[in-house]
């Protein structure tokens, strides 16, 4: 609030003093203008200070609102990992991601035969893997040239690529040395996958060495023009064939489960769906690399967690909003104390927690309510059963969606499940043509066999893949898990459009509008403060003129008394 204060203006003729006194035979008076004025002004500007007061008791609200709604955010965002449970190479889920672990059988070390990976959604499962030989590239040397830097003298242009690739011409001239060709082969080694490298054999001896960067190709080199460069270097013979081939290029060559397999690298990702496999080094006979691919649940115990310290940071800012002080009475700073829709959330989130699903509870993945409604964890009671019962937990926790048809496959859930059933057509074509549910085509979008469930509408986040060559209605079954339940709910309640937005959208506009009212009220005291200053401003030239007069009869009198 803005803050008028009270001066006193005087004529040109009178005294810049704020006090005046009169004088008489009998009496003497004092007047103070500016008490006076700020008496009156003060006054007037008492409603605006309680507006005032109004106005920081709704920001302080505010704020706490904007906690609760910030909490509520983070509550709803560490639980998206942990809402729903699809499976496939598109989910992010912690119940999609996977691990791996590798042991071995017979004389072979498992980590330095193999490393792998596996993305989100690869198949779990038990697999062997024996490697006859890894993928290698060809690799050939040259004889010893007695300098890198020397000119060579040598000029010629020949052709060079790997196995039927692409190839490059590459020109030399007399003026190269060792190391200058190699720079020039290396200039086109994306174009003909084929590097060049020099290696000092010993003082004074250095030898040049063709290597493929690809595996299981050759290397293709043929003279265009000139001097035979590689043949001057050691590198070809007479017959234009290598003269010293250091490794000889072959496919990687393997058995997973039996099944013998062949391909031209050590990155193998067309075996199994998601999983990549890296070669090392060949296994040696009777010992086998064991593979063991299962869920990461690592991830799911993480996400658990974060749930925890997430849903009593949020705890914490309610229970600061329920302080009371000795004398029971609200703490000044609880600014929501008995708050109805703060209490609506805690029982909303509570309730759901304390839900039962597919016979399972929060207890169950060791879970509780101290004496404050904080969550606590018993972190072996959720290993125990993520171990022994992974399915329950996933059907208690996540968002669940069925079909009536196996033709119908469930890519996402989405965020929100719904129940329903959703009527496909198919033109004449066979190719599907419409997804609509209760007659509305305007829930999904199709794109080939996949069907999406636009944003804005209640399907939004869903997707399917169809199979079928023929209408059909198909039935959806969706069922939410606890932290579907209260991930949707902390989404609903703290985005731009939720309850606790509209509360802080009306205090904030009621502010605006009270603080507008402060500010006429000021107005209107700063112009009352001016109007006063001026009214005793004559009030006092009026009464200095007064005692100007006096002054002058009382000479007038003094002198007829002594005349």
């Amino acid at each position: 609030m803005t803050s008028v204060s009270s001066s006193t203006s005087s004529t040109a003729s009178t005294s810049s003093a704020s006090t005046v006194t009169t004088t008489g035979t009998t009496t003497s008076t004092s007047l103070d203008w500016s008490a006076l004025i700020t008496a009156a002004v003060n006054a007037k500007l008492t409603q605006a200070t309680t507006i005032s007061t109004r106005i920081t008791n709704n920001e302080a609200k505010v704020s706490a609102y904007q906690t609760l709604q910030t909490d509520l955010s983070t509550l709803s965002k560490g639980l998206s990992s942990l809402a729903t449970a699809v499976v496939n190479s598109l989910a992010t889920n912690a119940f999609a991601t996977r691990a791996a672990t590798l042991s071995s059988t017979g004389d072979v070390s498992a980590s330095s035969a193999l490393s792998m990976s596996v993305s989100n959604g690869a198949a779990t499962g038990d697999h062997t893997l024996t490697i006859s030989q890894v993928a290698a590239a060809q690799k050939v040397v040259g004889t010893a040239q007695s300098s890198e830097t020397s000119e060579l003298g040598y000029s010629g242009t020949f052709s060079l690529g790997l196995g039927s690739g692409s190839t490059a011409d590459i020109t030399v001239t007399s003026t190269m040395s060792l190391e200058d060709i190699v720079d020039a082969i290396n200039a086109q080694t994306s174009t003909t996958n084929v590097q060049a490298s020099i290696v000092e054999v010993s003082s004074g001896s250095y030898e040049m060495v063709l290597s493929g960067t690809e595996d299981a190709a050759d290397i293709a080199y043929s003279s265009t023009s000139g001097d035979d460069v590689l043949n001057e270097l050691g590198v070809t013979d007479s017959s234009g064939a290598f003269a010293d081939v250091l490794q000889t290029s072959q496919a990687a060559e393997f058995a997973l489960d039996g099944i013998s397999m062949t391909r031209d690298t050590n990155d193998i990702t067309d075996v199994l769906t998601g999983v990549t496999f890296n070669l090392l080094q060949a296994t040696t006979s009777g010992a086998t690399i064991n593979i063991s691919i299962e869920a990461d649940t690592s991830q799911i115990e993480s996400a658990v967690q974060t749930f925890v310290t997430d849903y009593n940071t949020f705890r914490d800012a309610v229970i600061a909003q329920q302080a009371t002080d000795s004398d029971g009475t609200a703490s000044s700073s609880a600014v929501l104390f008995g708050d109805g829709t703060m209490r609506d959330i805690m029982d909303t989130l509570q309730n759901a927690m304390n839900s039962t699903v597919g016979g399972l509870t929060m207890a169950d993945l060791g879970l509780s309510f101290n004496e404050n409604n904080e969550l606590e964890l018993d972190t072996s009671t959720l290993s125990e059963i993520l171990s022994t019962n992974l399915s329950g937990v996933t059907t208690l926790l996540s968002a669940q969606t069925k079909t009536s048809s196996s033709q119908l496959t469930v890519v996402n859930t989405g965020t929100s499940p719904q129940s329903f059933t959703l009527d496909l057509t198919v033109d004449s074509s066979g190719n599907l043509a419409s997804a609509s549910v209760g007659g509305d085509a305007s829930l999904f979008t199709i794109s080939g066999t996949t069907i999406i469930g636009n944003a804005g509408t209640d399907y939004a986040g869903m997707a399917f893949t169809y199979s079928g060559s023929t209408s059909q209605s198909i039935t959806v079954t969706s069922t939410s898990g606890l932290a579907t339940q209260v991930y949707q709910f902390a989404k609903n309640y703290s985005s731009s459009s939720g309850a606790l937005q509209t509360l802080i959208t009306n205090l904030t506009d009621r502010d605006t509008d009270l603080q507008q009212k402060v500010d006429d009220i000021e107005s209107a005291a700063s112009a009352y403060q001016t109007q006063l200053q001026a009214q005793y401003a004559k009030y006092q030239a009026a009464i200095e003129s007064a005692n100007n007069t006096l002054t002058y009869l009382k000479a007038l009198l003094n002198s007829s008394s002594s005349s």
